[in-house]
């Protein structure tokens, strides 16, 4: 049994931590709730028990075997003080990705890598992560030279509230009142934003380089090409990502749709005669990665396209982040 704790426990992903914790029956002896100031003292309750929320301090990790951080600034404040108190950190910020010295790990992709941690082990973003499990039997059968990937990703990505502004903006568009945009750079209802988190170098944003370096890093094939688009779309959960492939070897879209077909979290939906093929609003609240509209890409030899689908809130976020605590264990 484990001593767990959840840092932003009262926010979209710290809920979903608790979910998942109980879901699949993850070993807790005592479950601590962590969060800011303004929500310390709610009563959450988790597995017939009524927990109360405490402020997150340094002095927070006492006793405390796996801290799951749900992401945000508490990161780069607490995490160290987490280690210090001899938890292992499991952290859904961008804080520790890129750095050297930290596993970033997908279970399916590079479970190994968990093993030289030396008290952090950083959960991808959850577009890379969704990306990376339906690379992985790719590259395994035959390498993989270009990833070509544009994104639709699904408001929840950017938190609670930006669940809760797609909402009232189709509320207000409905009733013939004023948009009013604070969380996305423009209005997001029956709209798409090519913008997710801030313009980097080249005009990539953040999120663009984050598929590309952290794919990188989760391979261990740092010359893998990779160039990315993503954008915010009106959906509530769920990231779809329409991505083309390059392989070092020539091989079929049937030897693909079989390795895929095979591949552990990986579920193939592929029917065009029929209209099969993943959606969010059918993948949303599943741990899968979800694989249709795999098909020949005539322009060059060894490419194809796939449409993959993924709920970023637990595949993409907490799911994995468990099962990293479940390959501590």
């Amino acid at each position: 049994m484990s001593n767990v704790a959840i840092v932003g426990a009262t926010g979209a992903v710290g809920q979903e931590f608790l979910k998942i914790l109980a879901e699949r029956k993850f070993p807790v002896d005592e479950l601590r709730l962590l969060a800011s100031k303004r929500s310390a003292g709610k009563r959450i309750a988790w597995q017939g028990q009524e927990l109360e929320v405490q402020e997150t301090t340094h002095e927070s990790f006492k006793g405390i075997d796996i801290a799951l951080f749900a992401g945000g600034s508490a990161s780069t404040e607490y995490a160290r003080s987490a280690v210090d108190s001899g938890a292992v950190v499991i952290d859904n910020s961008s804080a520790f990705r890129l750095d050297p010295e930290v596993p970033l790990v997908v279970p399916e992709v590079n479970p190994e890598d968990v093993k030289w941690h030396k008290g952090i082990i950083s959960n991808p973003n959850c577009s890379t992560i969704i990306m990376a499990v339906a690379l992985k039997p790719i590259y395994d059968l035959a390498g993989i030279r270009r990833v070509v990937v544009s994104t639709y990703q699904a408001v929840s990505g950017a938190g609670r509230e930006g669940i809760e502004e797609l909402g009232a903006q189709v509320k207000a568009w409905s009733q013939g009142e004023e948009l009013i945009s604070s969380v996305f750079p423009h209005q997001i209802a029956f709209n798409l934003v090519p913008r997710i988190d801030v313009f980097q170098e080249g005009d990539y944003t953040k999120e663009e380089w984050k598929m590309v370096k952290e794919t990188q890093k989760i391979f261990h094939v740092p010359s893998m090409a990779i160039t990315a688009t993503t954008v915010r779309v009106p959906v509530f959960r769920s990231h779809s990502e329409s991505i083309n492939v390059e392989t070092d070897r020539l091989v079929s879209v049937s030897e693909i749709r079989e390795a895929l077909s095979k591949a552990p979290g990986v579920v193939v939906i592929d029917d065009p005669s029929k209209d099969h093929y993943p959606m969010p609003w059918f993948s949303s609240d599943k741990d899968e990665v979800y694989v249709g509209r795999l098909r020949k890409d005539y322009s060059i030899d060894q490419g194809f396209n796939m449409w993959v689908v993924g709920d970023q809130i637990r595949k993409g976020a907490a799911t994995n982040a468990v099962q990293i605590a479940e390959l501590l264990l």
